[in-house]
Order: structure tokens, then C-alpha cells, then sequence
């Protein structure tokens, strides 16, 4: 039977852009594999994200609102799904490499903290900590007992270089970097609608005018400008002007949801509460997991370690289980 992976490589080179990453040419693994003869590496790294711990986590971490208590508010799981649909729908109308950018985009927030940016904020006072440098460390380390999943270089690239800091060695990382920000911006909009923190007529009239008045139009027309500004050009973005109204409309959620919304009332609390859980592993290096304490890093990074992998749920037990007095029982 002829052997599939070498036909998948076959229909690349056929279909694929001449800027796409080309499976067959990528950079490979820190620890060299043989194939499956089925499945290119980005497929494999996919499926590992795709089943490993962190993915699952992701279920219980929060988007924007802290523990919602209606069923259809984001969840970083949510959010992640979303940017894989979008960063794949763009990269087929770009023949780009659609494995790889699902592969990035469901990898992209593995190393999220519990309760969102906000935890990533109290980590940070304490480190040089940041969600896209700890999802790396995340499938590169942590996952599997210690051992990572040993995933190829242009995955890695794509998670550690999605936000806007990050620079992508391929037009696919780019592609999850612009898919990040419009599922996020767009899908908090509608979170906001949906928790009453926003009016549609909230939103100012220049961003209904180019995006349209809807959730989905507002997706519709940032991908359809990225593919007709893209298409068939070694880049991946949107037009300048699409740019500036994305950054705009960012802005805008920052000022009224982000920063300063009911939506975020119980921050400080969930702030407060990361902060307890680090002063405490700091002083006290035994309560540590014993398989995060025998990595080779600071202790300062194993603390960071121990809570970027707790749920929302986790990490609020945890912190119980410490500091709130339990009824006492004679014996």
C-alpha cells in the first residue's frame, strides 16, 4: 500500500502556497521521531495538544468573566476553539498550512494562569512571567510528567511569538496571532452584550460602519480583509487600515469591559488570591508538587510552574484548604 504520509507531502506541494510551511521541510524535533507513515508532524503535534492535561484545563480558566454563571460565557477553551476555526479558515483561503495552525492555535494558551490576565498580571510582579513564554514551557516541559511532547519547531515558534510582542517565523503563526485578537475582541463583545456590561450602542458607530453591526459580520469582515490583503503575498495581516480599527476597537473594550466593567469587580479578589497561593509555596517549598520540584529551574519558576497549571476551581480549593479554618472535630 502506497505510503500515505508520502501522498499528504505530495498534495502540499500541489496546493500549498509557495509561502506555506511545508510539512516535509520542517525544522523537526528537539528529540528526533520516527513517523507514523500516516499522519505530517503538525497533524502529531495537533492530536498531542489536542489530549494532553493543559488542553482539558482550559475548560476551567477564565476568559474575561470570573466563574460565570450562565452557560454560553467564553472559557479559555471556548476562546481557544474559536481562534482554531478562524486561524483555519483564513490559512485554506490562503493555502496556507491548516494542521499547523490549528496546532498552534490549540496549543496557544496552555500556560495560561487561573483567573485569566489577571493572574498573569500578579505572576509578573514577582518574575518575568508571560502566558505565551509558560504555554511553551508547558508542552515543552511540564506536560507528561516532565518529559514534554517534544513538538517541532514551527509549533513551538507559533506559540511562544502569538501575541503581539511575538514575531512568527511562518505566515501560519501570524495567521493564529491575527486570529487570537479577532476571536477574543469579537467573542468579548458578545460576552459583554450577553452579561449586560455593554449596549450595542456602546459600541461607537466608526466600528460598526467598517466591521457591520453583528458578531458575525464583525468576524466575516476582519477575515475576508485579511485574505484579500494577504492572498497570494509573502504575509499574512490585515490591511493598515483594518489594522488601525482592530487597535481601535481593542482600545475600546480595555476602557469599557476590560479595565473597568462589573465584568471585572471580583478581580482584585482572584488577584489577592494568586498573590497568597505564591508568598505561600515561597515559603514553603515542601507543599510544592514533588514532580515540579525536581525540574531544574528557580523556585521561582517551579511556583509559577505549580500555579499556571491550577484551574479556576483549583486554585480557589487550594487556597481554602490553607488559609480558611477548618471546623474542629474532637477526636
Amino acid at each position: 500500500m502506497k505510503n500515505l504520509l508520502q501522498r499528504q507531502y505530495e498534495m502540499e506541494e500541489r496546493f500549498l502556497s509557495p509561502y506555506a510551511t511545508k510539512s516535509k521541510e520542517s525544522k523537526g524535533r528537539e528529540i528526533q521521531e520516527n513517523d507514523d507513515g500516516l499522519r505530517t508532524c503538525f497533524q502529531r503535534d495537533r492530536d498531542r495538544i489536542l489530549h494532553c492535561k493543559a488542553f482539558r484545563r482550559l475548560k476551567h480558566k477564565t476568559q474575561v468573566f470570573l466563574s460565570p454563571e450562565g452557560d454560553h460565557y467564553r472559557t479559555r477553551l471556548t476562546h481557544t476553539l474559536e481562534v482554531a476555526q478562524i486561524a483555519r479558515t483564513i490559512a485554506r483561503a490562503l493555502s496556507l498550512n491548516e494542521d499547523l495552525a490549528e496546532a498552534i492555535s490549540l496549543g496557544h494558551d496552555l500556560g495560561h494562569t487561573p483567573y485569566g490576565h489577571a493572574g498573569e498580571r500578579v505572576l509578573d510582579k514577582f518574575t518575568d512571567f508571560t502566558h505565551n513564554a509558560q504555554s511553551l514551557r508547558m508542552v515543552d516541559v511540564l506536560e507528561k510528567d516532565g518529559s514534554g511532547m517534544n513538538l517541532s519547531f514551527e509549533v513551538r515558534d507559533g506559540i511562544l511569538n502569538h501575541t503581539s510582542r511575538g514575531n512568527p517565523s511562518t505566515l501560519e503563526g501570524h495567521v493564529v496571532a491575527w486570529s487570537d485578537r479577532i476571536a477574543y475582541i469579537n467573542h468579548d463583545i458578545d460576552d459583554a452584550l450577553r452579561g449586560g456590561v455593554l449596549k450595542e450602542k456602546d459600541i461607537p458607530k466608526q466600528y460598526i460602519k467598517i466591521f457591520g453591526d453583528t458578531h458575525a459580520k464583525r468576524i466575516n469582515s476582519m477575515i475576508l480583509d485579511i485574505v484579500n490583503y494577504s492572498f497570494e503575498k509573502n504575509h499574512a495581516e490585515p490591511s493598515e487600515e483594518f489594522k488601525k480599527h482592530i487597535g481601535g476597537l481593542r482600545d475600546f473594550m480595555f476602557e469599557k469591559v476590560y479595565t473597568s466593567s462589573a465584568a471585572k469587580e471580583e478581580e482584585q479578589k482572584a488577584m489577592d488570591l494568586i498573590e497568597y497561593l505564591y508568598n505561600y509555596y515561597l515559603k514553603n517549598h515542601s507543599k510544592i508538587p514533588k514532580n515540579i520540584m525536581q525540574l531544574d529551574a528557580t523556585i521561582e519558576q517551579k511556583i509559577c510552574d505549580t500555579i499556571s497549571m491550577m484551574s479556576d476551581q483549583y486554585a480557589a480549593r487550594v487556597f481554602a484548604e490553607i488559609a480558611v479554618p477548618k471546623n474542629w472535630d474532637k477526636l
